[in-house]
């Protein structure tokens, strides 16, 4: 008997598969089209570049090594494991890849099987109730149920489709979320380390305006200099300190947020003050072109665009029948006894065809809504596209000016720590006031700390290009 059963279950799979390869289906959903995006032929500052395609699969590979700087090395893999935000990323794609998984499933028949063992009581007054019949009688009912729906308009096709590009933008999130957050480590890190020397030179400028101010007040006790040296070198050693101060609590708010970053408390979190240099990564002369095409939020963008696209054939298709075949086969008893047995066999195989007559307009305006979802993500494509494009330009012409401004600073540095030198000589002999020195070390100190600050600028336009490119130069 069991072997029985087996051979009808099979013979009805095989009828619904069949049945199928004789319908030919046809899709509703429009021919994908990428949107147009107006694109230059060659950057404006540098590298010839072409309209975006995904490729984000290629490697990115740790582009910050480029950087040269262990800690950040470390600092970049803590990040990968703790950071919560990109937890929630991975979280957030994982739902989106099983409800692909759920809506692929649909392209398959499904199996039910069921098993009910009852003891039921007819009403006395039963509609076509036999006069011979029992009042109360058992059931035991045991059987498999398949259905499959037969894809005519490509419906359940297209509904898959729109699942895996679903599935696939949230993966290109994921990897947009990943590359956000370690350029933002990495900025963090650079900000630190131009703190570090920023706190370096302010420290040897107090001692440096200390032993001016004990000068004066030598002077100032041997009746050579007035009162009015001795208070401004007091103004420009307390000035210095306060700077300090300043610079410290910049470089703490600064830790905490890379301690955030990393997942770990901010209590328990410190990175050592070191003055080491981080070179600033050279750009190859000519960018290539298939980088910008690695964008994670490109991909994602145009993912939804086919997901839409796709979303419009499933709304087309409900205003035609869709058709059902199943059946069933099982085993149906009133006694509990022998219940598995030929006698008891029942079976039911059959189409069914469902088509709504009348909606008040509702599948007319799904259609329309699904349109007006693929015009939406048609337009944020082309918006990050372009955007794309901006930040590459952007940031290009940042390293190419800032490079050109950090040499005629440090022209500009050198110049007035000559200027200081002259004027504390000066001074010396009697033949200036201290006021020529106060202004010269005022001068050397801003000249300094801005070619510094330059220094920072250029590694943090150095990451966002990165960024902008999709992570690192080398695409293979």
């Amino acid at each position: 008997m069991r072997a029985l059963k087996i051979t009808k279950i099979s013979l009805l799979v095989s009828v619904l598969f069949i049945s199928t390869s004789f319908i030919n289906a046809c899709s509703l959903a429009p021919e994908l089209k990428t949107p147009e995006v107006p694109v230059a032929q060659n950057y404006k500052e540098t590298a010839p570049w072409m309209p975006a395609r995904p490729a984000d699969e290629l490697s990115r590979g740790p582009w910050w090594k480029l950087f040269a700087d262990p800690q950040l090395d470390d600092l970049q893999q803590k990040l990968i494991t703790n950071n919560p935000d990109l937890a929630a990323a991975v979280a957030h794609y994982k739902q989106a890849q099983a409800y692909s998984d759920q809506l692929r499933s649909g392209l398959f028949p499904s199996l039910t099987g069921n098993a009910n063992a009852q003891r039921n009581r007819q009403s006395d007054n039963k509609p076509l109730r036999g006069s011979a019949s029992n009042s109360e009688y058992s059931s035991y009912t045991i059987g498999v149920q398949a259905d499959y729906e037969v894809d005519l308009w490509q419906r359940v096709s297209n509904q898959v489709s729109a699942g895996k590009a679903t599935a696939e933008a949230a993966q290109a999130d994921l990897e947009s979320v990943r590359l956000s957050l370690q350029a933002q480590l990495a900025e963090n890190y650079v900000i630190l380390r131009g703190l570090d020397k920023q706190i370096a030179l302010l420290k040897d400028t107090v001692a440096a305006n200390q032993k001016s101010l004990d000068l004066t007040k030598a002077r100032h006790d041997g009746g050579i200099a007035p009162g009015l040296d001795v208070a401004r070198a007091q103004t420009q050693r307390d000035t210095a300190q306060s700077q300090v101060e300043q610079a410290l609590a910049q470089r703490a708010i600064t830790e905490h947020a890379i301690a955030a970053l990393v997942g770990v408390s901010v209590s328990s979190f410190s990175i050592a003050i070191t003055t080491a240099e981080i070179p600033v990564p050279e750009i190859p002369l000519g960018v290539p072109s298939d980088l910008l095409q690695r964008r994670p939020d490109i991909a994602a963008a145009q993912r939804r665009v086919a997901a839409d696209n796709a979303s419009i054939g499933v709304a087309r298709a409900a205003f035609f029948p869709s058709l059902t075949l199943s059946g069933i086969i099982g085993f149906q008893s009133d006694t509990a006894g022998n219940w598995i047995a030929a006698p008891n066999t029942f079976w039911s195989i059959g189409p069914s065809l469902l088509l709504n007559l009348f909606d008040a307009g509702k599948r007319k305006a799904q259609v329309k809504q699904a349109e007006a979802a693929l015009d939406e993500s048609g337009a944020r494509y082309r918006s990050v596209v372009l955007s794309a494009f901006q930040q590459v330009e952007d940031n290009l012409a940042l390293l190419n000016h800032y490079k050109l401004a950090a040499d005629f600073q440090q022209s500009a540095a050198a110049a007035a720590q000559k200027s200081l030198d002259f004027a504390l000589s000066r001074y010396r002999a009697g033949a200036a006031s201290y006021l020529e020195v106060a202004t010269s070390q005022a001068l050397t100190l801003q000249t300094q700390r801005d070619s510094l600050d330059l220094n920072t600028r250029q590694l943090r336009a150095s990451i966002q290009l990165i960024r902008a490119l999709g992570g690192g130069w080398s695409g293979s």
